[in-house]
């Protein structure tokens, strides 16, 4: 009796896994006829035990398969575990379903093969997701094979494990000779050092990379490249991988250098021009209104300087600090201590808005050697300028202040160097300048109320690549 119990408990307990088993499993003879076919079978075909067993299992097998079922028989008469192995079965509409199959033999009590079981896994989420993995690579490949640049992913330790058909086509290299640190040799060699200490630097940190090299091309020249470099973490901020791309700046380079020597000698004429005017004051006014001619000078040379310093941006605009430092080299010693410049450096001002400003700074600058507190030797000049925020819009601040010189007082007239210092900035900054004749030193203050910052500019510094491109 106990062994009784114990078989009957044991065919129960096998009978429970497998009508509750996610896979479908069946049982047939040797002739294919189907003895046995659990719930999961059910789902998966569509087809209920009733209508199954008894029947030959080729029902659900696709026609063009039938000779994979002799196949399977004859390797289970001959005792063989089938391993699994992928293929298509058919519901019981007719529609063709990817599973994967398992089958073994079945023996009886004296070892004898007297049929088959079979588990049978669905393999439609697989194959979906498959399918969408196949299409996302296809997308991926011919996104990175047509883009202009040349694109790649590399390791923390700047290995490069991919490159898009561009590289190849251009490098006329092989996978076989870049990977890894292969690239390595197509830079050229007075850049190289330079290059791999500035990734090895930024990339130690997890910071994205830019930087502009020559690569050697499969013609044996060389091109310009404005290489960048991201990134790509885990959902821990781990670092996985970087994503780079070249660009081809040589054009531009060499079209940024044309432009550079023409506007040099654009500035060169113009400065000769500036230089004969003066002449022709002198000769014209000289002597007989010193005052006027003193002044026309003046405002030349601060033309002049402004000019200089447009000229070395290719007419990009100019920064507020060298705006500022560049006009009071022409009145004072800055280094003296007698002026103070407070104020972020980089921020880019447009051509008209940084000429305007200079022009003021210039006149502002001679009227306090003059009469205000640069006209002594406590007098002091303080130059500050800063962003501010205002409802939603970043914006200019620029404050003149005047202290420790003889005491101040209104001027009887508005003259043209009052225009300069107020109605020119108002124009060309779109701001509002205030100008306060205080007697312990003249105030002045422009607010802009427009963008004013040369484009990409107004954060304060050009980038790498564009700087490489202004400059060449």
């Amino acid at each position: 009796m106990k062994v009784g119990r114990t078989s009957s408990f044991r065919d129960a307990h096998l009978a429970a896994i497998v009508d509750h088993s996610s896979d479908a499993i069946v049982s047939k003879d040797l002739d294919g006829n189907v003895l046995s076919w659990n719930v999961a079978a059910e789902r998966l075909f569509g087809i209920p035990a009733s209508e199954m067993i008894g029947q030959s299992i080729r029902r659900i097998i696709p026609a063009d398969r039938q000779d994979e079922e002799d196949r399977i028989l004859a390797r289970v008469r001959s005792g063989e575990l089938v391993p699994k192995f992928e293929t298509m079965r058919l519901r019981a509409d007719g529609a063709e379903i990817p599973v994967a199959i398992t089958v073994s033999p079945i023996r009886d009590e004296l070892g004898h093969i007297i049929g088959a079981s079979k588990i049978a896994n669905d393999l439609r989420e697989q194959a979906s997701l498959r399918t969408e993995l196949l299409r996302s690579q296809r997308q991926f490949k011919a996104l990175a094979n047509n883009i202009p640049q040349l694109a790649w992913m590399a390791t923390s330790d700047a290995r490069v494990f991919w490159y898009n058909q561009r590289w190849y086509d251009f490098t006329g290299t092989t996978p076989e000779n870049t990977q890894g640190w292969g690239w390595h040799e197509i830079l050229h060699p007075d850049h190289a050092q330079r290059v791999i200490d500035s990734i090895g630097d930024t990339w130690s940190k997890g910071e994205p990379w830019e930087g502009t090299y020559p690569l050697r091309g499969a013609d044996g020249e060389y091109r310009w490249f404005l290489s960048r470099a991201q990134p790509v973490h885990d959902e821990k901020g781990d670092l996985l991988f970087w994503c780079g791309t070249n660009t081809d700046i040589t054009e531009e380079r060499e079209t940024n250098e044309r432009i550079r020597l023409l506007m040099n000698e654009v500035n060169h004429r113009a400065r000769n021009i500036l230089a004969t005017i003066q002449a022709i004051v002198h000769r014209t006014v000289g002597e007989a209104d010193p005052a006027l001619t003193e002044a026309l000078v003046r405002r030349i040379t601060a033309l002049a300087a402004n000019q200089d310093l447009l000229t070395k941006s290719n007419w990009s605009g100019a920064t507020v600090d060298a705006i500022c430092r560049s006009q009071m080299l022409h009145v004072v010693d800055p280094s003296d201590g007698r002026v103070e410049f407070d104020g972020p450096e980089g921020l880019m001002l447009k051509p008209t808005a940084a000429e305007a400003l200079g022009l003021a700074i210039h006149e502002l600058a001679t009227n306090a050697m003059k009469y205000g507190a640069l006209s002594s030797e406590t007098g002091k000049v303080s130059l500050r300028w800063d962003i501010v925020e205002t409802e939603g819009k970043q914006r200019l601040d620029i404050e003149w202040r005047e202290s420790g010189g003889p005491p101040v007082s209104r001027p009887d007239h508005k003259g043209f160097g009052t225009a300069i210092i107020t109605r020119n900035p108002e124009m060309a900054l779109r701001g509002k300048v205030t100008l306060d004749y205080a007697p312990e030193g003249v105030v002045c203050r422009v607010t802009t109320t427009d963008k004013v910052f040369s484009d990409g500019a107004s954060a304060g510094s050009q980038t790498e690549g564009q700087r490489a491109a202004a400059t060449g």
